[in-house]
């Protein structure tokens, strides 16, 4: 089996990934009780977070491969280059009370690239609370729950938008 279609499966299922160890990761932490580092008496809940989640950095840096793969990059973060009248154009409309359609460069796409952005920050503070010395580790852990904090509120949103997207083909 080729590299390119290894790589074309794992595109298929990556968002779907994403989306289940994010929430499992989510909805198991209020289990979990680390602070500056694992310890010997560590339960299945806090290696399962701690590795879980090193796992799901992995995983989000491929998303964003696939998010930016053959220039794809330009419909999620246009503002990169200047492209940002898609999005006010989506944005004057929104305040006008019309809902803005998914896909191009608009305002849906543009939240879409926010979540990765906010889906790296979780893994990236995520790793550096793993790997930091204890005396740096309690302040890794407060931007990674931030991070986090920040990351639920995208999936609230997220969902909500995929409902509005659904209810475009009934109109």
């Amino acid at each position: 089996m080729s590299i390119k279609r290894v790589w074309q499966g794992l595109e298929a299922v990556l968002h779907a990934l994403v989306l289940a160890m994010s929430l499992l990761l989510i909805f198991t932490s209020p289990w979990i009780l680390i602070g500056r580092q694992l310890t010997e008496r560590a339960g299945f809940w806090d290696l399962f977070h701690v590795y879980g989640g090193l796992l799901t950095a992995m995983v989000a840096v491929l998303f964003l491969l696939k998010v930016c793969k053959g220039g794809q990059w330009r419909l999620f973060f246009p503002w990169l280059v200047l492209d940002i009248k898609p999005l006010l154009t989506d944005v004057r409309g929104l305040l006008r009370g019309q809902l803005p359609h998914s896909g191009g460069k608009g305002l849906i796409s543009v939240i879409e690239g926010l979540g990765v952005i906010l889906l790296l920050l979780v893994a990236l503070t995520g790793v550096a609370w793993f790997v930091a010395e204890p005396a740096n580790a309690l302040t890794w852990r407060h931007y990674h729950i931030v991070c986090v904090h920040g990351f639920i509120g995208f999936v609230v949103l997220h969902c909500i938008l995929g409902l509005l997207h659904i209810r475009e083909f009934f109109n």
